[in-house]
């Protein structure tokens, strides 16, 4: 699949805000099955200072400095990407999970993609028993690690409920698992600590997901949305595996890879320091189309 990706976040201000200092993360990146055709960002007001780079993790980063006074600010993200990832193995023929634990706690990399770097709490995503308690029940002794955790997917999509309304970005992970509702976001969060819990790596990621309007509806422009999941190692042969517990998928051609990292916090599409007196709103706007 080829798509041309457009995000576009507006923030206005009741006050004119005199400096500005965000880290934005809204390029997608390159990698397995995923290539970048091309990529820009647009600012607007101009920077008076920006600084491309790339993350520990592979990111593409962009640090901004806005000094001219300003009452909106808008950052349009535009590219064109091209999918095709390799059929993941059929869950049954893989390692066990116990084994895929050992491994990766034996690991010696500490490459960007060693399961190394996921196996412990991090900051969103702290050691919480009841969230372990509930992944252990997928987990039998010597279970196909993949077979296991597409149960625990397939149950997290039951058993929780999608709700825009219910948790906001700061929404501690153990409160969205106990009310049961809650967005994309906490549903990884909370996939990820089971794994964890257990002993397996598992990592965020954020991005896209192709969504298709019902029969005989136009696609609204501008009203898909950011996503995210999950990965897990499942072992050096088969590697790292994404899973989509908020629709039950193993992550296929539909979906867009922005950024991987622990948690939320080492992905967010954009952060940073504003200085100022007064309110602020948020606007996004998001299309996901495919041109071929």
């Amino acid at each position: 699949m080829i798509y041309e990706l457009r995000h576009l976040t507006t923030y206005g201000y009741s006050r004119s805000v005199p400096f500005a200092r965000c880290m934005l993360r809204l390029l997608p990146r390159n990698g397995p099955g995923q290539e970048v055709k091309k990529s820009e960002l647009l600012i607007t007001p101009r920077p008076s200072e920006r600084i491309d780079a790339i993350c520990f993790f592979g990111n593409r980063t962009t640090g901004i400095t806005i000094t001219k006074p300003h009452r909106e600010l808008k950052v349009e993200m535009r590219a064109r990407i091209e999918v095709h990832r390799p059929a993941p193995p059929h869950p049954a023929l893989t390692r066990s999970w116990e084994e895929v634990a050992r491994l990766a706690l034996s690991s010696a990399s500490l490459a960007p993609d060693s399961p190394a770097h996921h196996l412990y709490p991090s900051r969103l995503v702290p050691h919480v028993q009841g969230v372990v308690d509930y992944a252990c029940s997928s987990f039998a002794p010597a279970r196909p690690v993949l077979e296991a955790a597409c149960e625990l997917m397939a149950r997290i999509r039951r058993d929780f409920t999608y709700d825009p309304e219910a948790t906001e970005v700061t929404t501690p992970l153990a409160e969205a698992f106990a009310a049961r509702h809650g967005v994309c976001q906490d549903f990884a969060h909370i996939m990820i600590a089971g794994l964890r819990g257990i002993g397996l790596p598992a990592a965020y990621v954020s991005g896209y997901i192709r969504t298709i309007p019902p029969p005989g509806e136009k696609r609204l422009e501008g009203a898909d949305a950011s996503h995210a999941w999950v990965m897990l190692w499942c072992g050096p042969e088969t590697g790292w595996v994404g899973l989509d517990p908020t629709n039950d998928l193993i992550v296929a051609d539909d979906h867009i890879v922005t950024a991987f990292g622990r948690d939320y916090a080492d992905v967010a599409p954009l952060d940073g320091v504003v200085i100022g007196a007064g309110t602020q709103k948020v606007g996004v706007a998001v299309d996901v189309i495919p041109v071929g």
